[in-house]
């Protein structure tokens, strides 16, 4: 294809060409280039002021010494000076009291919805209805109690955790290593008697000697458990990590451990009496 028919008045082109068509060298606007000119300007001015350039362990601080986290730790340290004399007055009181003050309770319930939904609400759930493995804390099945004095203990010292040497602990052998197949299907086939109908009745008697023998003292002998020890109540069909014959069976033969950490070193005391407060008011407090 021929090249295009230029003019006198035509501008120069930039010597690009694609299939005869050429390319005019017009000139950026002049308003353009200026403020191309200034973002470039504005750009090293931020960068010499402000936080900018990252590097391996930090960034350029800038010379105005400007934060968002420093700014942030400000705002959260005003929240905290604001806050100090009620979470005060809050670590003071005793705890079972705290729930009838008139400034207190409704204090606590509020605050303590806040630390429950950042730090818990991952185990037990936005709703505190708990999962698979993590109790429900709306119910009225404790395994370590549900007063409000023994739930600011659990929150504060967890369970079984090797953090807190006042974490409240127990231990459920794996009686795997300990029974007889047959004898596991005995004592599931009792244990679910206690709360329903057993797989297998014909197994319900062999498997209460069973029980006896190596269950009871810490579930007791009428299998309502023993919160002391934390030990569950097998006769009220609320199960943790449930119900059904395979999952007995599997609790049974391998037994459960599960841990919750200790608050005390993560929470502030306010906050755990708080959170103490807000979960025993849930419905399932005591």
């Amino acid at each position: 294809m021929s090249k295009m028919k230029k003019y006198d008045d035509d501008p120069n082109t930039t010597g690009h060409e694609w299939d005869g068509i050429e390319e005019f060298d017009n000139p950026m606007p002049r308003w353009w280039l200026w403020v191309f000119y200034a973002t470039i300007v504005w750009a090293i001015g931020y960068s010499i002021a402000y936080p900018a350039w990252p590097g391996i362990s930090s960034a350029t601080a800038g010379v105005l010494g400007w934060s968002t986290r420093a700014n942030v730790a400000a705002d959260i340290q005003a929240a905290e000076d604001k806050l100090a004399p009620i979470n005060a007055k809050l670590e003071a009181a005793e705890l079972t009291s705290i729930a009838t003050d008139a400034e207190l309770g409704p204090y606590a319930v509020s605050a303590g919805d806040a630390v429950f939904k950042t730090w818990c609400a991952q185990c037990h759930g936005s709703g505190a209805a708990g999962a698979v493995g993590y109790p429900n804390l709306l119910d009225n099945a404790w395994l370590w109690g549900g007063d409000v004095e023994n739930i600011y203990l659990t929150i504060k010292h967890g369970i079984r955790n090797e953090e807190d040497d006042d974490a409240r602990y127990s231990e459920m052998p794996a009686f795997g290593d300990l029974l007889e197949k047959e004898e596991i299907d005995q004592v599931v086939n009792f244990v679910m008697s206690l709360s329903g109908e057993a797989i297998d009745t014909a197994q319900v008697a062999a498997g209460a000697v069973v029980y006896e023998d190596n269950c009871s003292v810490c579930h007791m002998e009428d299998g309502t458990g023993d919160r002391e020890q934390g030990a569950p109540n097998l006769a009220d069909a609320i199960w943790l990590y449930g119900g059904d014959y395979e999952t007995i069976k599997e609790t049974v033969t391998y037994s459960r451990y599960g841990v919750m950490p200790a608050w005390s070193e993560r929470l502030s005391e306010a906050q755990v009496r708080a959170v103490s407060a807000y979960v025993h008011q849930l419905g399932g407090g005591e």
